[in-house]
Formats: C-alpha cells, structure tokens, sequence
C-alpha cells in the first residue's frame, strides 16, 4: 500500500479515538450506522483515555477541541473526554461517520465474514469510498485544527489510517487512542504510549 502524498502543510498533530465499548462490541456484532450506547465499561473507558490524553499534553502540547462522528457512542465518548481535560462540548462532524455496513449490521462479526468474505457486503459502503472520505476528514482536521481530538469508530480509522499512510493498520481497541503527525508531505501514524502499526490488517465489529 503506497501512501497518500499530502499538501504541505506545518508540522502537526491530532489524537484519534475509538469510542468506548458497547453492548455490540462486547457481543462481537457489527454495529455499522445502528445506534448502540456506551455501557458501563465503555463510559470508564472514555474516562481513562481522557487521563492518558491529559498525561501526553505534556510532551504533545495542549488539545485544541474535540471533535465526533455523529453516532451517539461517539459523542458520549467525545463528551467524557472533553469534559475531563476541560475542553468545550465537541463539535458533531458529519464527515466522522461510520462504515455503513447494510446487511451485516447486528451480524457476529466471524459469521458475516463467512458470508461476505474481506466483508465486501452488498449494500454497504465500498472499502475504497470509506478510505478516500475518511482520509479526507482526517486530513482536513490535521491541517485545519491540529490539536484536536477525533472521536470515530474502528472500521473507519483503521481504513482511513491505512490508506492516509500506506500502513496496514491493526484492530483499533475501544478507547484506544492513535496519533497522527505531520511534517510537511510526509504523515505517519503511532499508537499512544506504542510503536507504529506494521501488522496485518483484521476485521473488526465497528
């Protein structure tokens, strides 16, 4: 996979979230566009990955604002972050969507890949559409709003991510944080507190 040459822009960077644990997740289903709350793990998550965000400040600078995907498991993760680094309510980005996975959502993620192999599900979104809108978004934040926290879901980071740096991204965990940077044309991509995905890509429940 070959990376996405960017405008050049100032060095920078923005932290990218996957919101907190559902019931879905925890059942291993695809959740896709369905609206699924946060549950009690998930709300402790958020909370947790707000500390560690306050705790890398310190060598990153500070976050600027927080932005999230329209889905309400998002904007709760969004909210518990921005309130414990004391940031003002996020701002709803219509960009941050999911994948819509038609068919497959509320499928167990092992049998909708039995069924749709690589989870090329008619009716959904096409793979290669998500990756070019999510690069975009991500790319809009990072040269318009570095600093900001990007609450999302797995399925579109990991696609996103993957094509913006011609790395195979790993399963992003719930409230997982990953950070982007830029330096002129150049991005890559690192975990917080970890080294730069270079594994194969899995499928994940979104």
């Amino acid at each position: 996979m070959t990376a996405r040459q960017l405008p050049r822009v100032q060095p920078a960077v923005i932290a990218l979230v996957r919101h907190g644990e559902t019931d879905w997740n925890a059942a291993g289903r695809i959740q896709g566009r369905t609206e699924v709350p946060l549950n009690e793990t998930g709300r402790a998550q958020a909370a947790a990955t707000a500390l560690a965000l306050a705790e890398a400040s310190a060598s990153l600078g500070a976050w600027t604002g927080v932005r999230a995907s329209p889905l309400g498991r998002a904007i709760e993760t969004a909210e518990i972050i921005a309130a414990g680094l004391s940031l003002a309510q996020p701002h709803i980005d219509d960009a941050l969507w999911e994948r819509d996975f038609g068919p497959a959502e509320g499928v167990i993620v092992a049998e909708a890949q039995r069924m749709w192999p690589g989870l090329d599900v008619p009716g959904a979104e096409p793979l290669d559409v998500l990756a070019e809108r999510t690069a975009d978004a991500l790319t809009r934040v990072l040269r318009e709003e570095p600093g900001s926290i990007v609450v999302a879901h797995g399925a579109m980071l990991r696609t996103g991510l993957g094509h913006l740096t011609g790395v195979s991204m790993p399963r992003i965990q719930n409230g997982e944080v990953w950070l982007l940077h830029s330096a002129g044309s150049e991005v890559r991509v690192e975990r917080l507190h970890g080294d730069v995905a270079e594994v194969p890509p899995t499928q994940e429940p979104a």
